[in-house]
């Protein structure tokens, strides 16, 4: 009998999806009817639950306006495709919530002076550094 977790390539882009969706402010709803899906079907790749096939993650992208690498961004760095398929519901208890990255998102998009935007990334992959030697 085949396990019914999702696989965590398919968990990885649901996360990144949903992460891009709501840094847009765009519904489920929203984001189904631009693709030509139910906001079910939505719901089912954001949590894996069902695969995003090519032709429609192509069209996801267009809708986010991300190049359709950037839900591959970040799977497999520090073995973390290794720590998912080993224990998925620990990874995703330490993951961070989507609506904190869209946050965080949208107030970097509002800053409008090019030079403190770099002084937030340095400061964000600093503390990132600090934190992963501490950890």
């Amino acid at each position: 009998m085949r396990d019914k977790s999702p696989r965590p390539i398919d968990a990885h882009v649901g996360n990144r999806t949903k992460m891009r969706r709501l840094a847009l402010g765009l519904s489920q709803s929203a984001l189904a009817h631009r693709i030509g899906v139910s906001f079910q079907a939505v719901q089912k790749y954001e949590t894996g639950g069902i695969r995003i096939s090519a032709s429609r993650l192509y069209d996801v992208a267009r809708v986010l306006e991300v190049p359709p690498g950037f839900f591959f961004e970040g799977y497999g760095e520090d073995g973390a495709a290794g720590r998912l398929a080993e224990e998925p519901a620990s990874y995703a208890a330490r993951s961070i919530d989507p609506r904190d990255v869209a946050a965080l998102i949208r107030g970097y998009r509002a800053i409008r002076d090019p030079g403190l935007q770099t002084e937030v990334r340095r400061l964000v992959a600093t503390l990132g550094a600090c934190v992963r030697r501490a950890g």
